[in-house]
This record gives structure tokens, sequence and C-alpha cells, in this order.
């Protein structure tokens, strides 16, 4: 975006609440931005999408006590935007980890803010339950995702390869 044409950011910092089952539709629909961008050749949108949904879903009906779903709202209680939380056992260390298994902004509010504040929660939570260190996953194709992770400080560890077989 031009500096003429950016969107301001948000007059306040946005809340960030845990989510109760009021915001399930909403955090379902805004799970769309996960597949937004080109997805690899061998990923087909709709069903990749369905199993993100099916996943975030289950988290939300089951909560698994390595779960937090967390909501972002404005001063007047729109939803902005999600954040799905889970700590895990570090493969190579054992060491506990929390990963930011979902982040999404609802389109309308894209560049406000709303994804930095969720990664700052996201931190400063698992500061608090004394993770070593925060991850995540990221698609090549996301751009926009992986610029937001750059510039917070986020850098490759491992790369997750596929083949289809056909």
């Amino acid at each position: 975006m031009t500096p003429s044409t950016a969107k301001p950011t948000l007059d306040a910092a946005p809340h960030i609440r845990l989510a109760h089952a009021d915001d399930d539709e909403f955090i379902l629909s805004v799970a769309e931005r996960l597949v937004g961008f080109d997805l690899p050749a061998w990923r087909k949108r709709n069903e990749t999408l369905n199993g993100i949904r099916a996943d975030i879903a289950r988290h939300l009906r089951e909560l698994p006590a390595a779960t937090h779903l967390f909501v972002a709202e404005d001063e007047d209680g729109q939803r902005l935007g999600f954040l799905h939380l889970q700590t895990q056992k570090d493969f190579l260390t054992g060491v506990l980890n929390c990963h930011i298994a979902d982040l999404a902004v609802a389109s309308e509010h894209d560049g406000e803010g709303v994804g930095s504040a969720l990664i700052a929660f996201a931190e400063g939570w698992a500061r608090e339950h004394r993770c070593r260190h925060v991850t995540l996953s990221v698609f090549p194709g996301n751009a926009r995702a992986r610029a937001l992770y750059l510039h917070h400080g986020y850098g490759d560890e491992l790369i997750r390869m596929a083949k289809p077989l056909k």
C-alpha cells in the first residue's frame, strides 16, 4: 500500500480474550483467510480449508488442555481476529514451546495492527507459561503473513517438504 491508501491502525490496542462458544462462527469464518493465497500446487483450496476448519472446530468443541483460543476485539466488542495457541514439547530438546497453530485477522481489519497485537499477546502468554520458544508454520505463498512474522523476529528453523504421490 502507498502511504495515502494505508489503513490507519486502531485507536486503541485490541482487547484479546479467551474465546467462548459465541465466537465459534466468527472463528470458523475467518479461518478462510488461512488459505487466501497461492497454495502449493498439490493442495486443493477447499480440501485444505475444510481440514483447517475441522481441526479448529474439534479444538473449540473438545477444549484440549494444551489448546487455547483467543479473540481480538475493538473497544466496541467487534471481533477483529483470532489466535489459536498450543503448548507442546519440542521434538529436539523436550522443552515446552508455544505453537501458534492459527492466527487470522478479518480482512476488513488488515493493516490495522491486529496481527501484530495477536503475535505480541502470544509471546507474552508463552513467557507467562514458561515456554522457551514460540513456533509457527506458514505456507510459502502466504507472503503477507511471512512478512509479518519476519518483522517480529521469526526465522526459518525447519523446512517441511512434500511430494505428492500419484
